[in-house]
């Protein structure tokens, strides 16, 4: 079935383009470069995967229950539509909200891809191009595994969200290298970081479980490089320059807090927008999510070196600011260590599969 045919509502436009701006930049300096991110590199080499062998794409999802996360989650939860509405209904949100969270993974993740283009393109420094491009290939694959999870076990896809394109369109037109670096590695991508890790770790279904633990190990990585390559340059610029990429930051922030909340899904259901804002605004859940989603922007923002007065009393406002002394290596040390513990617990089940189907097969040849 083609997309398209699988979307609630069809997209403004079958391709979006993105006017290109800003050079393209060849290095002649072969040298090895800088031993970080040389090593970082090697290990986007070394830790590549193919999404239909790593992934046990066999496992069924329960359409109704895609995720098997609490109800309380739901934004409708606890109100008069809820009450109203039969099991049937339920099931069906469920099925949305998930269809809708995922969308803008797939959708992110493709915008993810087009940046790591872009900074393979543009960033000037050699090292940075090898790394940008395993991470051109990373995004791609994932990519690839949201579309397949929403194609065959959702059966469901919803547009981007408006606020996300807008976020992409900033980041990609802008002119200066370092942008794709700091709007999508350090603000979609962190943003991308903790919403995966919530719905990862109160999942009760193995195969989103996978597939969310799979991806997070990969980002741990491209984190890292955005971290490495930002702090060093941010060094170098002038306090007017480090102000407008502050600016920048404090924007998106605000944008992807206020914006990413799901209205499109209560809309589906009948729900006015305005009243389907102002649920939004009241849920308790959104309220913990929206905080938990800057678990991963706040410290990197300031680890590169963007702590104004100006952001810093913006990060007060949004009530996030003591995020910043966070650590996001222990953080992406658990991602890896989940990750790896998935395929320690699925090798151990196979082999025992293994060592049971063989000696089921001699104690059958002794009796024949």
């Amino acid at each position: 079935m083609s997309t398209h045919d699988l979307y609630t509502t069809a997209p403004d436009e079958p391709v979006w383009q993105v006017p290109a701006s800003g050079a393209a930049r060849f290095s002649w300096d072969y040298d090895d470069g800088r031993e970080r991110l040389l090593a970082l590199y090697q290990k986007g080499k070394d830790k590549q995967w193919d999404g239909d062998k790593r992934i046990d794409w066999s496992l069924e999802v329960d359409p109704a229950d895609p995720l098997g996360t609490p109800d309380e989650a739901l934004t409708l939860h606890g109100t008069r539509h809820w009450a109203k509405m039969t099991e049937r209904d339920r099931g069906e949100l469920r099925k949305h909200y998930t269809s809708w969270q995922f969308s803008q993974f797939l959708h992110g993740e493709q915008g993810a891809m087009v940046c790591a283009a872009r900074i393979v393109e543009s960033v000037p420094d050699l090292d940075a191009k090898f790394y940008s491009a395993t991470q051109t290939m990373d995004e791609a694959r994932h990519a690839e595994i949201y579309a397949r999870f929403l194609h065959e076990k959702i059966g469901m896809l919803y547009p981007v969200n408006d606020h996300l394109k807008g976020l992409l369109g900033d980041t990609l037109r802008d002119s200066r290298w370092d942008m794709p670096y700091l709007g999508m590695q350090v603000l979609i991508e962190g943003l991308a970081l903790a919403a995966f890790g919530m719905i990862r770790d109160t999942t009760t279904e193995p195969l989103p479980k996978q597939i969310l633990a799979y991806v997070m190990q990969d980002e741990a990585r491209h984190v890292a490089f955005g971290r490495m390559a930002l702090r060093d340059y941010y060094r170098q610029l002038s306090d007017a320059e480090r102000r407008e990429r502050e600016e920048f930051v404090i924007e998106g922030c605000y944008l992807m807090r206020d914006r990413l909340s799901g209205v499109e899904v209560l809309e589906n259901f009948g729900i006015g927008k305005q009243e389907a804002k102002e649920l939004s605004e009241h849920s308790e859940y959104l309220q913990l999510f929206r905080k938990l989603l800057f678990s991963r922007i706040v410290p990197c923002v300031k680890d590169i070196g963007l702590w104004g007065e100006r952001l810093q009393k913006a990060y007060v406002d949004m009530g996030v600011f003591e995020l910043g002394d966070s650590s996001l290596d222990l953080l992406m040390a658990q991602d890896e260590e989940i990750a790896e513990q998935l395929d320690r617990d699925r090798f151990a089940a196979e082999e025992r599969e293994r060592v049971a189907e063989v000696a089921d097969a001699i104690t059958r040849g002794r009796a024949d």
